[in-house]
């Protein structure tokens, strides 16, 4: 008579095939397999490990992904920001492309080795050397600024710690929300941002002190149309990333979504966040 564990391990869950497929979708939407990418493993030795906090927010594919949209949007009020999108990146043909570089590059700095993050780190530092150019009213950009990075690395780190809360995590506390911006420092600070915050506190500031200097202008609305578009137009995944849009806009500051002209009705926010949540919970199960 066979093993009962046996004949458990033997017989497939029947919601398998479905976990699977969602799985799938959602790994090809991260991982351009034309380049033979796929998911990093997540290694011990790397900048942070099991216990760090990033690991626990990196690792929400929902939370991920409305963070990320939603620091994009954000980046780009800036305009040496912006600047460095519409002079050097191809925007227009491959923003999809330019979105999976982005994912990639978090994933490995989460959960690679030490040399895969270091790599992945130097290999951002020379791509950031080699841009730069003039705004439309003369001013100089380079990429390679610290205090640009450090708009863009604190936009980043912020979003993506909001979103967490919102869909993953609404009760984490003052200290491991401190100690996130604290890990993060470490990649904000080897990419050359100054200042870099190291806790909740000193990244609000750094976003209060740089509103000063963003904009919305014909460029920003051009970019923000390319950014908001879905990637993919397949019938399960589109929905699902104009979700994840809207879920951005609703989780930026209010003054961020007015320098867009975004629209935030105050009625349809209880069901957008239900909606994303729902999501998120379906991810989270479709990985388990």
């Amino acid at each position: 008579m066979p093993h009962i564990a046996a004949m458990a391990r033997a017989t497939p869950h029947p919601a398998q095939p479905i976990k699977d497929a969602i799985a799938a979708r959602v790994v090809a939407l991260f991982n351009d397999r034309a380049r033979g990418e796929a998911p990093v493993p997540r290694r011990p030795d790397g900048l942070f490990g099991p216990r760090s906090v990033a690991w626990r927010v990196h690792g929400d594919v929902t939370s991920m992904m409305v963070g990320g949209i939603s620091s994009l949007l954000l980046q780009m009020l800036h305009p040496a920001v912006l600047a460095g999108v519409w002079d050097h990146s191809s925007f227009r043909t491959d923003l999809h492309g330019r979105l999976r570089r982005t994912a990639r590059f978090i994933a490995l700095t989460t959960y690679g080795g030490q040399e895969e993050a270091l790599s992945a780190i130097r290999r951002v530092r020379a791509i950031h050397e080699r841009v730069g150019g003039t705004l439309p009213d003369g001013t100089p950009y380079r990429a390679n600024d610290p205090m640009l990075l450090a708009w863009v690395h604190v936009t980043e780190a912020t979003s993506f710690l909001a979103a967490w809360r919102r869909y993953g995590e609404p009760g984490m506390g003052r200290a491991d929300r401190d100690r996130y911006f604290a890990e993060m420092a470490e990649i904000g600070e080897r990419l050359g941002a100054d200042p870099v915050p190291r806790d909740a506190a000193a990244a609000a500031r750094l976003i209060t002190e740089g509103r000063g200097a963003l904009r919305s202008d014909a460029r920003t609305r051009e970019v923000r149309r390319f950014l908001l578009q879905p990637a993919s137009r397949a019938p399960l995944t589109a929905p699902l990333q104009a979700l994840g849009n809207q879920a951005a806009i609703d989780l930026l500051p209010d003054w961020a979504r007015h320098m867009h002209g975004l629209a935030n009705p105050a009625l349809g926010r209880p069901l957008l966040r239900a909606g994303t949540r729902g999501l998120a919970e379906t991810l989270r199960w479709a990985f388990r």
